[in-house]
């Protein structure tokens, strides 16, 4: 499997629905088409967010993990 390279990562650990999806979205504006972006999150409707915003908007969400319960959102800007 080949390894993703990160360009960006943002760190929303704490913060409640939807302030991670927000923030994802203001980091997602600065940055180039094809470029990807990390989020990580504890918010449990962080996956439901993500998932949604993906299929509403040009971005692609690449994967969605969870690991010792946070979420780890990998995404590239459409």
């Amino acid at each position: 499997m080949t390894e993703i390279q990160i360009d960006e990562r943002l760190d929303a650990c704490g913060l409640a629905c939807p302030l991670p999806l927000l923030k994802a979205k203001q980091a997602l504006m600065d940055m180039n088409a094809g470029q990807v972006l990390e989020v990580r999150a504890t918010d449990a409707g962080s996956v439901r967010d993500f998932q949604a915003y993906a299929d509403l908007s040009a971005h692609e969400l690449i994967s969605t993990e969870e690991v010792d319960q946070v979420y780890i959102h990998i995404l590239r800007r459409g």
